[in-house]
């Protein structure tokens, strides 16, 4: 899906950012939390200025973030007060349940919980320090990042791979158990079994 990105130069507070999203996968924050340690001074400006975050204005001049939420709320956690944007639409006249009907049409929402359950659109978290764990979407995260899927620009990808996952595998609590099923996550993500899932790679079985 493409995009046109208008960067918003002034800075948003990240209090003023709305979810379109109900969980995020809180290994994946810890590791962007510690990579921001890592940066310099000069580093995590530039970071700053490179990284905006895509999102829908909607009533109230209220800015919907559309992707990013683990980076958003790992920069939170770090003490960062403010972001960039980059508006992909401005729905800002719309009445908030003719906005988020569109949204939700859109596939510009995600309102699913930390079990996989749809919940109303209402449920969805209005700070984001009000997301939720969902070890699944970390275990998406990890697969990914050892080549087990592509990533692709479609929302929300990583929580259908989440979800396949969620049905195929016991959910981890321990690092131990996290361990374990990402090397058994990672040879399903290769299977005939979710070539159906946008991102898959043919591993030949």
């Amino acid at each position: 899906m493409r995009h046109e990105f208008q960067p918003r130069l002034h800075p948003i507070p990240i209090a003023d950012l709305r979810p379109t999203q109900m969980t995020v996968g809180m290994r994946e924050v810890y590791r962007k939390r510690r990579e921001w340690r890592d940066m310099s001074a000069g580093e995590d400006a530039d970071f700053l200025g490179q990284h905006m975050l895509p999102g829908v204005l909607g009533p109230k001049g209220r800015c919907w973030i559309v992707d990013h939420h683990h980076l958003a709320l790992a920069l939170h956690k770090e003490g960062v007060k403010h972001v960039l944007i980059s508006a992909i639409a401005d729905l800002s006249d719309l009445g908030k349940d003719e906005f988020l009907n569109f949204m939700d049409n859109r596939n510009w929402l995600h309102p699913f919980n930390g079990d996989g359950e749809r919940r109303p659109v209402k449920d969805l978290p209005k700070r984001i320090w009000d997301l939720q764990d969902d070890p699944f979407r970390s275990l998406a995260g990890a697969v990914r990042e050892a080549g087990g899927f592509a990533k692709e620009s479609t929302p929300y990808t990583e929580f259908l791979w989440a979800d396949f996952y969620r049905r195929r595998l016991k959910r981890p609590e321990t690092d131990d158990d996290f361990d374990d099923a990402a090397e058994k996550a990672l040879k399903l993500s290769r299977s005939k079994d979710a070539k159906h899932l946008p991102g898959w790679v043919d591993g030949g079985k």
